[in-house]
């Protein structure tokens, strides 16, 4: 039944039609509830007021108290013009500058009349000032904005040219407070809110949107992160629970001939954690309940290998698998590294891609639905209508944050009744923070060593000015028979971005290595996927020396033979990406290097992000620190859609702690509690329920 946190955000007084079409566009506020929920990003402390001779033009925002004691005009007209105020107290006396509204303000200002002033002090010859300050009279009744914790809210330059300061906000959340007053009631049931000694919500409101102190703020926030993680985790486990329950898996007990003849004739040893990761999904196959379990391993560390074997296992018991990859180069890379490994096996495997002809394309159906074809590697185009399994018992998607949930549920509609065990592949090292978050009701599998014979890679930062000693050492490498990658950031000329771009850097490098002694392919996004596929295949076949690309390579471009990588504007990629881009090298048993060339002026950030790449190759390690720096939205590839609950305040890199608290405190409810059903936890259900409601249910895609 609606309450009064439903009601239509434009009947708040002060809103109206017009301020609440633009809270709706600029910010999705259609409700007195979603006005609640918006937060404050940050806090200005105006519980002090300074004295003016304390102020220093160093001091970020300072409020003081005192008399207009002088207003005068200054400058021509135009932009120089600016009305000055002065403003003095006992202490001394400090100008108030504006240089818009000068009609308006002047109006309102009056001589002798006391003000509370708040704003950014700097210095205009020789003497303090303040431009553009907030200016409030004592008289006025504006308990908001004096001696109060201020939040400081979102905002746009539509919403402030439309009258929505973030004073108005401010005045707006204050109404909203008062008028909702018994009509907020609390999300968590009681005893947690005991349990875990949370604020209760009505306060909580209170002092997230006007704090009393700092140690108000505090409590406020840790009461709503809690709560967020805290129904993250417990739909994310409860969508496991319900899955475990319902979803009877594939029974595959066998080891069989075709698993133990491929085993025996691979021509190198099995790391210790791939044989462990094979161990737990061979326990998946034999538990009776469906796998879907998420496979994270560094650029390189045997992942596929992994996926192959463990589609012999499900052919071993009579069950079909698909490879499914993002890109039609990996897919290609899969699809040849597995022939080689299953020749003579008596294997069928097959490609299907947007490139299969049409009659070969017909033959890998009828062959797909007879059961004829034992595994099949491919792109999205696995999920057309045409592509019926006969029996599909083991399904793997390899760089899964590619994929949708929508489509990945197409994946599975193609299998028998009984859902088939699903594993997910990633080499985008994730924090484990963010993968209890995107995969919380996934089991888990590191690949965290290398296999034998991996050289390490010199990862070294250079500049500009050292490109000529760059180029003279990419010849001897070339000389020697290895291959050279060459990444840049951009496609075509930007006009805001003075960074080298692909195409100019194309003409330089056939310039520096002219054929017909070189030979130089370019693949990039733009490209139809037949000159990318020709190109890429003239360098994998050696063919070119140099390949010339933009990031499109991250993922999939398997050449031994190449040991030199050089990222142009490193600066501009993140770490995880600059991890992935490195690891197309390294792959042979020549010494590799990763060359990343900058401009001459690093910011703060960038410098780090560079000193880290040189100082580890540790996947994991990289990703944290890139998590930290840039927040875990930013993170390459690591955004999921259908998370069940919007995370407006809790910051996965900093609230580590809260979330393994909430996963903890989630777990031990549905051990005890496990279909949510006990009356002290009505409250739980019901949110969990308007949570569902606002989603399309995936609960049995991984």
């Amino acid at each position: 039944m609606p309450g009064i946190l439903d009601s239509d955000i434009k009947f708040l007084s002060g809103v109206g039609p017009r301020r609440a079409a633009l809270l709706e566009k600029e910010l999705n506020i259609k409700s007195f509830g979603d006005m609640l929920l918006f937060f404050p990003f940050r806090y200005i402390d105006r519980s002090r007021i300074y004295t003016i001779s304390e102020v220093e033009p160093s001091m970020s925002y300072i409020q003081v108290r005192g008399k207009i004691t002088r207003i005068n005009l200054a400058g021509e007209k135009g932009p120089a013009r600016r009305l000055i105020a002065t403003l003095s107290d006992p202490t001394g006396s400090i100008d108030l500058v504006f240089f818009q509204g000068i009609k308006w303000t002047k109006e309102r200002l009056r001589l002798n009349q006391e003000y509370i002033v708040f704003g950014k002090p700097t210095v205009f010859n020789q003497s303090l000032n303040i431009v553009h300050p907030e200016i409030d009279s004592v008289t006025e009744e504006n308990p908001i904005y004096v001696g109060n914790m201020i939040g400081v809210y979102s905002s746009t330059e539509k919403l402030r040219g439309g009258g929505i300061s973030n004073k108005v906000i401010a005045r707006l959340q204050s109404a909203l407070i008062k008028q909702c007053g018994e009509g907020i009631r609390e999300t968590l049931p009681e005893w947690l809110i005991s349990e875990k000694r949370l604020m209760p919500l009505k306060e909580a409101i209170q002092n997230i949107h006007f704090p009393s102190d700092l140690k108000q703020l505090a409590s406020a926030q840790f009461r709503f992160k809690f709560e967020e993680l805290f129904y993250l985790q417990l739909s994310l486990l409860r969508q496991k629970s319900v899955r475990e329950r319902n979803s009877k898996g594939l029974y595959m007990p066998r080891v069989g001939d075709l698993f133990n003849q491929c085993y025996s004739v691979m021509p190198f040893e099995l790391t210790n954690a791939q044989k462990r990761v094979i161990r737990e999904i061979r326990d998946d196959f034999k538990s009776g309940r469906q796998m879907n379990r998420l496979l994270q391993g560094d650029v390189g560390s045997g992942k596929t290998m992994v996926a192959i074997l463990c589609s012999l296992l499900a052919a071993d018991n009579g069950y079909q698998s698909c490879i499914m990859a993002p890109t039609e180069v990996l897919a290609n890379q899969h699809y040849n590294g597995s022939l080689k490994l299953l020749n003579g096996t008596g294997v069928k495997i097959a490609l299907l891609t947007g490139s299969t002809k049409a009659k070969e394309r017909r033959e890998i159906s009828e062959g797909i639905s007879n059961g004829l074809i034992h595994i099949l590697f491919g792109t999205h185009a696995l999920i057309e209508d045409s592509v019926q399994f006969q029996n599909l018992g083991f399904a793997v998607i390899d760089e899964q944050h590619r994929f949708g949930v929508e489509q990945r549920s197409k994946l599975w509609s193609k299998s028998t009744e009984t859902l088939p065990h699903v594993l997910v592949m990633t080499a985008t090292p994730i924090p484990r923070t963010l993968a209890m978050t995107l995969y919380g009701d996934l089991d888990v599998s590191v690949i965290d060593e290398l296999p034998p014979g991996r050289k390490s890679i010199k990862t070294m930062h250079t500049t500009e000015s050292h490109r000529k000693k760059i180029y003279d050492f990419m010849k001897e490498k070339i000389a020697k028979g290895r291959q050279i990658f060459i990444v840049y950031p951009l496609i075509n000329e930007s006009e805001t971005l003075d960074y080298k771009n692909l195409q100019d850097g194309y003409e330089n490098i056939i310039r520096e290595f002219p054929a017909p002694q070189y030979v130089t392919a370019v693949v990039h996004g733009k490209q139809k996927n037949e000159d990318k596929a020709y190109d890429m295949e003239l360098f994998a076949s050696g063919k070119a020396n140099i390949l010339v690309s933009t990031s499109v390579i991250e993922v999939g471009v398997d050449v031994p033979n190449a040991s030199v990588m050089m990222i142009e504007s490193a600066e501009r990629f993140g770490l995880s990406q600059l991890h992935q881009l490195r690891g197309r090298v390294g792959r042979g048993a020549e010494n590799s290097y990763c060359i990343l060339m900058t401009g001459h002026k690093l910011t703060k950030e960038s410098k780090q992000r560079i000193d880290l790449m040189c100082s580890t190759q540790d996947g994991f390690e990289l990703a944290e620190a890139d998590m930290r720096m840039r927040g875990p939205g930013d993170i390459e590839g690591t955004q999921q859609s259908g998370l069940p609950i919007e995370l407006r305040l809790s910051d996965l890199a900093k609230d580590s702690q809260i979330l393994e608290e909430a996963r903890k405190t989630a777990k031990s409810l549905l051990e005890r509690d496990p279909f949510i059903e006990h009356p002290l936890n009505h409250t739980l259900k019901d949110q969990l329920n308007k949570m569902r409601g606002a989603k399309e249910d995936f609960s049995r895609i991984s």
